[in-house]
């Protein structure tokens, strides 16, 4: 037995790895079947863990025979350890039967099982926990992975060829569906003569996560007909429900803080936050069902942007108005949005309207020309959204990013990240079907609301847009809030006696005024979004005598929306201003997280949905009964 041991020469990437120790153990599994193993541990594993090597049936005249001609080789299995389905027999996988058939198929020719301690895919059990709850809301096995911040698959099979090289394997048939497997141990160094397939054990219970398997990860397996169909990440063919969109969010705070830093050097949000809100969802959050989205209500758009910036502001702020943009785009007449949700896909796009720009009609369409500023969002876009004048008359014309010249002028002290670079065109031809008057795309009965039944298509075009900013400061008030009570508990803060700055009766009160502010901001912030709800849960009612119209919102409701708004705005921007002035200097270095919150909130509150005298003048109007001398008010 042991003249076979470490008689092939390991891959030049991996260490060697030595027998440990080697033991034999008599199994009997719940059906009755009966054999033994010979099991082995070992020293030098690549990832420390504690994995096992089974070696079953006439194993060592299979390693005898492993270089003949004949092709004879030992049969392999490497098995990722799954506690739920391996001991307690759950049915939402496969693994269990797997291991089973596999210790009697090896016994019969003579190999080895590697027993991998993997859980989850190399998740954590507990983390493969948290993913069935997100599978049992709409997600996919692989989606509910990466919504918990992990990748698709995160198992390495380094360990595994050591294992195999120990023992003295350098040549196998692979007894897997999995192709992963077979690349992984072929980059190692292990000759694959032959790989067999395993047995397909198919339940109710696990018949998608199966199909997920067969569909992302190409597992060669033959499925019963139906199968319900495995959604891929960005593309949902059921939405799911709020709370778990909202919990995919919150699920992606810890990698967009990571990259906070790297989102301001580049400017715009990185292509992995991009993919990380695509394979969220939110992108579909507003879009109507009818052209593949959502069709979720502000509430829970609300709450996303204000999660997101609870992570970074710049990605709030983006991703709010891309969502935000996909709405303007559900507006416009079927025939525009045919084009631009073509195949399912979810169109992003930027939106500008300063300075207007001009349009001439030209035959078939108009000649745009202008320079507009801040295009947010324009850096992941395929479509731009671009005012223009054509003899007085406000249009929207949509045009392709492409057929557009974008300017690198976004250098800011913050939302950095955002990207929200200038747009240029001159006597750029638009076709008619995709310029539509301003006045008619604003309207309640806008051409999107006669194709879709979603009640937000009814209300005012602006009315979202003045979400964005009070909800990414708030959320980003709610970040620095986080930060200060964990600085407080412990840093020590000179020329004082206290251990810590918590134990400061100062310290203590600035917290508490700062909690009160962000809560204030979060009652404001509440209350604005309560009063929108309402307004759009009673479009398309018929109007009564305290309610004018079903579709519009009243003078008094707009007023306490936008006042509740600046409201909030200003108490998110005083709790950072309080909570940086008691941190100290050090926050005030590049790399500390509360400059970038301060900066952030600072430009967030120049930004006119936040700019707080126009606003409660106009406020001030429509309370008395003046009416608004802004009409966008």
């Amino acid at each position: 037995m042991t003249a076979c041991l470490d008689t092939a020469p390991p891959a030049a990437s991996l260490p060697r790895a030595t027998v440990r120790s080697n033991v034999t153990v008599p199994l009997q599994f719940p059906d009755g079947f009966r054999t033994t193993a010979e099991v082995f541990t070992f020293h030098g594993l690549a990832d420390g863990k504690e994995h096992l090597l089974l070696a079953l049936g006439s194993w060592e005249q299979s390693l005898l025979a492993q270089d003949s001609e004949t092709g004879v080789a030992p049969l392999v299995r490497l098995h990722s350890e799954c506690m739920t389905g391996d001991v307690f027999g759950s049915e939402r996988c496969d693994c269990g039967p797997q291991l089973r058939e596999a210790v009697e198929e090896i016994a019969a020719v003579g190999g080895f099982l590697l027993y991998l301690r993997q859980e989850g895919r190399g998740i954590g059990l507990y983390s493969k926990l948290d993913a069935y709850t997100l599978q049992d809301n709409g997600l996919d096995t692989y989606e509910a992975n990466l919504a918990l911040g992990h990748d698709e698959d995160e198992r390495d099979y380094s360990a595994g060829v050591q294992m195999l090289q120990a023992i003295g394997a350098s040549r196998i048939r692979l007894l897997s569906n999995n192709p992963d497997k077979a690349a992984q141990l072929s980059a190692l160094g292990i000759d694959i003569s032959e790989r067999v397939p395993t047995g397909v054990h198919v339940s109710e219970a696990n018949l998608a996560y199966l199909a997920a398997k067969r569909d992302r990860t190409g597992h060669v397996l033959e499925l019963p007909e139906p199968v319900p169909e495995v959604r891929r990440p960005g593309f949902h063919t059921e939405a799911p429900s709020p709370e778990t969109l909202i919990s995919l969010v919150g699920a992606l705070l810890p990698r967009l803080r990571e990259r906070a830093s790297e989102t301001e050097e580049l400017r715009h949000l990185p292509e992995s936050t991009m993919t990380d809100l695509r394979q969220a969802g939110v992108f579909r959050l507003l879009a109507p069902k009818g052209v593949g989205g959502y069709g979720m209500g502000v509430e829970t758009y609300a709450e996303v942007v204000r999660q997101l910036a609870r992570g970074c502001a710049s990605t709030a702020w983006t991703a709010g108005h891309l969502m935000e943009h996909v709405w303007m785009l559900a507006r416009w007449p079927k025939q525009v949005q045919d084009e631009v949700f073509a195949l399912g896909t979810v169109p992003l796009a930027a939106a500008t309207g300063a300075p207007v720009g001009a349009a001439t009609k030209v035959t078939g369409g108009y000649s745009i020309s202008g320079h507009w500023s801040f295009a947010s969002g324009v850096m992941h876009s395929e479509w731009a959204l671009l005012a223009v004048d054509c003899d007085g008359v406000r249009l929207q014309a949509l045009v392709p990013v492409a057929a557009l010249e974008l300017m690198d002028a976004w250098h800011t002290a913050g939302l950095r990240g955002t990207g929200s670079n200038d747009l240029r065109a001159d006597h750029l031809f638009v076709p008619d079907y995709r310029v539509m008057e301003w006045g008619h795309l604003s309207a309640s009965d806008n051409p999107g609301s006669l194709v879709h039944p979603d009640p937000t298509l009814h209300i005012p075009m602006a009315t979202l847009l003045n979400l964005v900013a009070p909800s990414t400061a708030l959320g980003a008030a709610e970040h620095a809030l986080e930060l200060f009570q964990a600085q407080l508990m412990v840093r020590k803060v000179k020329n004082t006696t206290e251990v810590r700055q918590a134990d400061s009766v100062l310290a203590q009160a600035r917290f508490a005024e700062a909690f009160g502010l962000v809560a204030t901001a979060r009652l404001h912030w509440e209350e604005a979004v309560r009063i929108l709800a309402a307004s759009i849960a009673r479009s398309g009612t018929a109007p009564t005598d305290t309610e004018p119209t079903g579709t519009e919102p009243t003078d008094t409701e707009r007023s306490r929306y936008r006042l509740s708004l600046a409201l909030s705005g200003q108490a998110s921007e005083a709790a950072v201003r309080l909570i940086v002035a008691g941190s100290g200097g050090s926050a005030h270095r590049l790399s500390h997280p509360l400059q970038r919150i301060q900066r952030d909130v600072n430009v967030l509150l120049n930004h006119p949905t936040l700019s707080f005298d126009p606003i409660v003048e106009q406020a001030g109007r429509g309370l008395l009964g003046l009416g608004f001398t802004v009409r966008s008010f």
